[in-house]
């Protein structure tokens, strides 16, 4: 193939790398922005502006299910921060929601 490059590719340019790099970092801060609102998102549940009303038939639900794994007794009349509480210490115990 005289005059040609025998099929080899041209090398990226200066344009494309720098769109590939910016393209790069956007992704990890797009990934450390989510990562930082989930924390953010995470407030102790004696914050809660609802924690003292019942717990939810889903923390109801879930406690029942941990404690019977736990072999636990969940308290009577935990109210809704109390029941999170409670699911965290049995999610340790238990090893679920790792």
């Amino acid at each position: 193939m005289a005059g040609g490059r025998g099929g080899a590719h041209e090398p990226p340019t200066i344009g494309v790398l720098a769109h590939l790099f910016e393209e790069r970092v956007m992704t990890m801060t797009d990934r450390d922005n989510q990562q930082a609102d989930q924390n953010a998102a995470i407030k102790d549940p004696d914050e809660w502006v609802t924690g003292d009303e019942p717990p939810t038939a889903a923390q109801e639900s879930y406690l029942h299910t941990l404690a019977r794994e736990a072999n636990a007794e969940i308290p009577a009349d935990l109210t809704k921060a109390e029941a999170s509480k409670q699911i965290d210490e049995l999610q340790a115990e238990t090893g679920r929601g790792q």
